[in-house]
């Protein structure tokens, strides 16, 4: 018999599954469950997006693009960035297009980080970033936020973690699960602790189109930083296209060469009908992404509302389609939580320890579903609740 735990890849074997996996697996074997666990949109992919990839499956515009994507598409995504933060990237030189943003961050870590390397994980944060720092040798260091600061970066929590070992700086903004965002004076006081040093950033900007009342700002917009800053964003969230996986990453041409190397060889190229069907979401779906952003937060304000008004009190967040609500007055850790609610009420979201440790006591929870559905869960929360407070 093969003793499998000598033969697989140790690293690996110690390595978590994802907790927001693990409660939608749940979920997804029980009746009558309403899931607010998944960053999902329930908007449609616009249709004119939709037509364009039927029209290139016809023509047959099926085979591969070349490894860094359709010179096109890179073209139109270096003109979108530009217009959306004023920074240019070379579409020839410094724009790769990777499955999903996933892919993009995973390569993008994978070209900086070598063993022993230092990398500053932002959280609570989307909890693909220390795995894949773990994966590629190097050592993940939490930069707990807060609630009270809400959930930003501070200049001093970051200068506190830096050390002669770090390499990178991961900065994910708008944030999953909390919904903070960044504004510029933020990013302002981030710049000036890196301005002289050797540290990169990856700034995951997937959720760059997801924000209420306030414009994103990027920090390759802050002088200096677009020359230490791989900027990530892709089409799952704002086009709702999550199925499409497309996504792409912006460098400086020295990282780019790398990143691309590493997409080379692992994935050839990224889906070409969704490459075409990309074009056209950058360059003609504009009007519905802020149709998206609107109905969006209308179930924003409701669904903070409520959990002010039940008693979990929440933080109002400025970006992306989640809540982060606080439950540490249930005296409940934040799985024990989940899986009370799951159970009893048929209800699943996704413990705030998913996201890193300090997001103990929280709970993150999607609004990226329809507001009958939200209000059905609500209520059920809301019984839950009231029968924890009567045991």
């Amino acid at each position: 018999m093969i003793d499998y735990s000598k033969i697989l890849n140790k690293t690996i074997q110690d390595i978590k599954p994802s907790g927001i996996r693990k409660f939608f697996d749940i979920a997804q074997e029980m009746d009558d469950v309403i899931s607010l666990g998944v960053g999902e949109p329930d908007f449609q992919t616009p249709w004119s997006v939709r037509q364009c990839a039927i029209k290139n499956i016809e023509t047959k515009r099926t085979v591969y693009t070349a490894n860094a994507g359709l010179e096109a598409l890179r073209r139109s995504v270096s003109k979108y960035i530009l217009k959306k933060t004023g920074t240019e990237y070379d579409p020839l030189g410094e724009v790769i297009i990777t499955v999903g943003g996933s892919e993009a961050i995973d390569i993008s870590i994978r070209s900086l980080v070598e063993p022993g390397d230092e990398v500053l994980v932002v959280e609570p944060s989307f909890v693909c970033y220390t795995p894949i720092v773990r994966m590629s040798g190097g050592i993940p260091v939490s930069i707990e936020t807060k609630a009270e600061n809400n959930f930003r970066l501070t200049a001093d929590e970051l200068r506190e973690k830096i050390t002669d070992k770090t390499k990178l700086l991961i900065l994910p903004y708008p944030n999953n699960p909390t919904g903070a965002i960044m504004e510029r004076e933020d990013l302002e006081s981030i710049a000036e602790v890196l301005r002289d040093t050797n540290i990169m950033i990856i700034s995951d900007e997937i959720y760059a189109e997801l924000t209420y009342g306030k414009k994103h700002c990027s920090i390759v917009e802050i002088k200096d930083m677009r020359e230490r800053t791989v900027l990530i964003n892709g089409f799952s969230k704002a086009f709702a296209m999550t199925g499409w996986r497309l996504g792409y990453a912006c460098a400086p041409e020295p990282v780019a060469k790398q990143i691309v190397k590493l997409h080379q060889y692992a994935i050839m190229c990224s889906p070409t009908v969704s490459q075409y069907a990309a074009i056209e979401a950058l360059e003609n779906c504009e009007d519905e992404v802020r149709k998206m952003v609107e109905e969006y937060n209308v179930r924003r304000r409701f669904v903070t509302d409520t959990f002010n008004r039940i008693g979990l009190s929440c933080f109002t967040p400025e970006g992306a389609f989640y809540v982060f609500p606080c439950i540490k007055s249930t005296g409940l850790s934040s799985t024990e939580f989940c899986e009370k609610l799951l159970y009893s009420k048929k209800v699943a979201v996704v413990p705030g320890d998913a996201f890193g440790d300090c997001g103990e006591g929280f709970i993150r929870v999607s609004y990226a579903y329809s507001i009958n559905h939200i209000t059905e869960a609500l209520s059920r929360i809301e019984e839950f609740l009231e029968e924890l407070k009567r045991s």
